[in-house]
């Protein structure tokens, strides 16, 4: 079994990135699990999340860089101590916008944090949803069926890379 934490870097109730993330976690395949952390409530640390096998990092796209909150957790998840649960964890970026260039600009802005906390990022795969405001319903569920698929090939190559995982 693998276990993938995943975080959406957005504090809205009706987020594309949090529905995003929620039908990652729909779409994840058999023997894969991705646990859907919430970071409304920082500072957190949880030391049940070292158990994570990899890390889905969903980020919006705010003026062409990372969103602040999230952030903020990834900089409060790695004080201390913290820093170790990151070394060597495999970690994934994807993100939805409504504009035309998905989250581009933000998944790039991304490395040098992931670089940094010495994780092992995923190149293989790459998920920007662009004109996601089409893609998705009010409450920020994703409905377009063509995504959803893309997004599944992703979740299992993702979770393909990172490997035994624990049973």
């Amino acid at each position: 079994m693998t276990t993938i934490l995943g975080l959406s870097g957005s504090l809205r109730r009706a987020s594309l990135n949090s529905g995003l993330l929620r039908a990652a976690a729909e779409a994840a395949p058999e023997g894969v699990t991705i646990t859907i952390g919430d970071i409304a409530p920082v500072p957190l640390y949880d030391g049940d999340l070292e158990a994570a096998d990899g890390l889905l990092l969903v980020s919006p796209e705010y003026n062409n860089g990372v969103p602040g909150v999230l952030k903020n957790v990834i900089d409060w998840m790695s004080c201390g101590q913290g820093m170790a649960i990151f070394k060597g964890k495999p970690v994934a970026v994807i993100g939805a916008s409504p504009g035309n260039f998905g989250t581009a600009h933000a998944q790039s802005h991304w490395l040098p944090v992931l670089r940094m906390l010495a994780t092992r990022p995923w190149w293989e795969g790459r998920l920007m949803v662009s004109r996601a405001g089409d893609l998705f319903d009010d409450q920020g569920n994703l409905t377009d069926d063509k995504t959803r698929e893309r997004l599944a090939e992703f979740v299992a190559g993702f979770a393909g890379s990172i490997g035994g995982g624990r049973s």
